[in-house]
């Protein structure tokens, strides 16, 4: 199979010398008087978010767009095999579905003893998948919570998110018919739901490396919000890491360097190609990665750049293509992909929705050194849009299983699948 290049230098260029044309006769474009307000300083503001927070700043292009409800319960597993069979891979490749009934499976983690636990989407749900002889067992553990889209696990213990705080479930793998109660362990965090959805990723000394988006498509972040931290569950204590940060909903630590490297969801209501999603690695303590000033490291804000310029922030590693949704990601440390996998980065993107011809909805390869340089991407999984603005599956998050495999949750379909090797 012939891999193909994502976002080529000189079509952004053009694109971005097109779109500042556009914007020239825009009204009121650097005037602080047009710029939303919004008040954070109330408990109503994170209870009650603006109604705009995910309309508005929409160009004309863009107006009626709106995200495609996915299937409330999932597919069926002779849907899904079905639609797998569509899915196109580099040879040698195989994707097989691992467990269906996963209603809006997002974030993955490991249990010691081999449990996957799943956390979701919309739902409230957390699972948990046990192998029985092959056969996959999937129990719903814990129900009627916020949005617990991310969790990890460490030293026998479940952490989950759930919106404004952080949940310990102590000895999990033990206790999948009545989970214990949990221990809050960070809650220094916002109630709002808008971006609120979270995504944990450990590092090797037990901090959670946690992304905070702000509560709206674009506009001046509240204080607390567009930022990473890094959080010690043990103490509660935490630090902010890095700023400018929109919507990130993915990342993991490079077994290389140590550093926390993130995926980015870009701002959204400009056009159907920018700006483009990212790729971002943190390098020193504090960096400022744009938003709301500048978008894919090289396109002002028309409304929110305000006289900043994009050389004053931290460019991406790399630009993933616009309304890609980048969500979770992993660095290959398996051994059953051959040799040149070693150590690349495999990212699911979710698919469009604000975009009139969806692009996305893979699972995306990342070839980059441990400095973040001669990054080069290609599509590693596709094959799940049909037609122009349809899908028959959303990959959400990636992780490698023991045998070096590689397990994508899918919250459109309910399901997971097995990515694996063999000649």
């Amino acid at each position: 199979m012939k891999l193909r290049p994502l976002m080529r230098p000189l079509a952004a260029s053009l694109a971005v010398a097109a779109l500042y044309i556009g914007f020239a006769g825009l009204p009121g474009t650097a005037q602080a008087q047009d710029l939303k307000h919004y008040d954070s300083t109330k408990p109503d503001f994170w209870k009650h978010p603006p109604p705009d927070w995910f309309l508005g700043d929409e160009t004309a292009q863009q107006k009626g767009l709106a995200p495609k409800a996915g299937p409330a319960t999932g597919m069926s597993a002779d849907e899904i095999n079905a639609a797998l069979k569509n899915i196109k891979l580099p040879h040698g490749f195989h994707i097989s579905l691992y467990a269906s009934g996963v209603n809006s499976a997002r974030q993955m983690a490991w249990g010691d003893k081999g449990t996957l636990f799943v956390g979701a989407f919309g739902v409230g749900n957390v699972y948990a998948i046990v192998d029985h002889d092959g056969k996959k067992e999937v129990k719903t553990i814990l129900t009627g919570m916020k949005m617990p889209t991310g969790l990890a696990f460490r030293d026998g213990a479940l952490y989950v998110a759930d919106i404004d705080r952080i949940l310990k479930y102590e000895n999990a793998e033990a206790s999948l018919d009545k989970m214990p109660a949990p221990k809050v362990v960070y809650d220094d965090m916002p109630h709002y739901m808008a971006h609120g959805w979270k995504y944990l990723t450990f590092d090797k000394h037990g901090w959670l490396y946690v992304a905070f988006g702000p509560p709206f498509n674009i506009g001046l972040p509240p204080s607390g919000t567009s930022q990473v931290r890094r959080i010690d569950p043990n103490t509660g204590l935490s630090e902010v890491v890095a700023l400018g940060v929109r919507n990130s909903v993915g990342g993991d630590v490079d077994p290389r360097s140590g550093r926390y490297w993130f995926t980015e969801n870009a701002r959204d209501w400009l056009s159907d190609d920018l700006p483009s999603d990212k790729l971002n690695v943190i390098t020193r303590l504090g960096e400022h990665f744009g938003y709301p000033y500048c978008h894919q490291g090289n396109l002002p804000d028309p409304k929110y750049a305000m006289g900043h310029k994009c050389s004053e922030f931290t460019p991406p590693v790399l630009n993933l293509g616009a309304h890609v949704a980048p969500l979770g990601m992993k660095f290959y440390t398996g051994k059953q992909f051959p040799a040149k996998y070693k150590n690349n980065i495999f990212i699911a993107e979710h698919g469009s929705w604000n975009r009139h011809q969806y692009q996305g909805a893979n699972i995306t390869r990342v070839v980059v050194d441990p400095k973040g340089k001669h990054a080069k991407a290609t599509v590693f999984a596709s094959g799940w849009i049909k037609g122009k603005e349809d899908f028959t599956g959303r990959p959400a998050d990636v992780i490698l299983a023991a045998d070096g495999s590689m397990l994508v949750s899918d919250d459109w379909a309910g399901a997971i699948y097995r990515i694996s090797y063999g000649k």
